[in-house]
């Protein structure tokens, strides 16, 4: 993938009030891709989606949308985007069908009742279509909301923290559907603060704190690349304390002295100071061992220390 859908030059939104909740951001949306945006509460991800779908005008820089400015070709970029806000902000006496439907007029769309049937269809919302929005569960008007997104046949659909508040199991569903609508051709990209869901779903992950984007990466590369790794040995014999010769930051031990514990990462074993060199010092010392443990850290090990850098 090297076609980008969106690209963001020097994006800087200060407010009236001096704060600055976004700080010279560039960043690059690849189609067909799924991008997941991680930040905690306040860091910048809810106002950068304000900002691509023109609804919070930036202090200085510019949006790309499909290769239309989003401030002098505002209609043509917004209509190529479709959102789905964190709150659920449905006319509660509505039907779906009808919801669904205006929306698309919104974007001065001609009336395609078979694409709303399609997009109904794919949400499992079909069996709901009559149904007044007061009466669905919370995760049938999540739907709603994704329905209304799709119903102008955007290429883009920005999903702010799409499952919050939802149980486990619905969120699983939302998932699939999201996988649905990125293999039918939309480029998807959500903020959240479930590290689970970006490590499920997303291609690329970008990382955004204090409205500045710390990193972003192929999510394989990035939990190759920081990800540290443990290997912990279960050893026939305990030792009181480590050798001289494998006294080493990187090795410690516990549960009294049966376990020996190697902490490391992926250029120590690309650099060759891996498990073999450590194995090879054991077998020196006649330090034998009867199990082994592996554990990688997982993206929230990751994202919780990029943040805190």
């Amino acid at each position: 993938m090297n076609d980008p859908i969106i690209t963001i030059n020097g994006l800087n939104k200060t407010y009236k009030g001096g704060f600055q909740a976004l700080s010279h951001v560039d960043l690059t949306i690849q189609r067909g891709e799924i991008f997941a945006l991680l930040g905690p509460n306040g860091a910048g991800k809810t106002t950068l989606i304000s900002v691509v779908c023109g609804l919070v005008t930036p202090s200085e820089g510019e949006v790309l949308v499909d290769g239309y400015d989003n401030v002098t070709d505002y209609r043509q970029a917004r209509e190529r985007i479709g959102l789905v806000p964190q709150e659920l902000t449905n006319e509660a006496f509505e039907t779906v069908w009808n919801t669904v439907s205006f929306s698309r007029g919104l974007f001065g769309k001609a009336p395609d009742p078979a694409h709303i049937e399609s997009v109904l269809k794919s949400l499992a919302l079909w069996e709901k279509r009559d149904n007044r929005l007061i009466t669905l569960s919370g995760g049938m008007k999540r739907r709603v909301l994704i329905a209304k997104a799709l119903s102008h046949e955007p290429r883009i659909l920005f999903l702010d923290e799409p499952t919050a508040g939802v149980d486990v199991e619905l969120r699983r569903e939302m998932w699939q559907v999201v996988r649905e609508l990125r293999d039918n051709g939309v480029t998807i990209i959500l903020t959240t603060h479930y590290i689970e869901e970006a490590e499920e779903m997303a291609d690329r992950i970008g990382v955004i704190n204090n409205g500045e984007i710390v990193l972003v990466e192929d999510k394989q590369a990035l939990m190759r690349k920081l990800g540290s790794k443990q290997l912990t040995l279960y050893l026939n014999e305990p030792l009181e304390a480590l050798p001289a010769s494998l006294d080493h930051p990187e090795l410690s031990l516990s549960a009294e002295g049966y376990e020996l514990i190697y902490t490391y990462d992926g250029h120590q074993e690309e650099d060759g100071h891996g498990i073999p060199t450590l194995l090879t010092a054991l077998e020196r010392e006649g330090i034998t061992f009867k199990d082994l443990h592996t554990r990688q850290s997982s993206l929230e090990d990751i994202f919780v220390d990029l943040v805190r850098a």
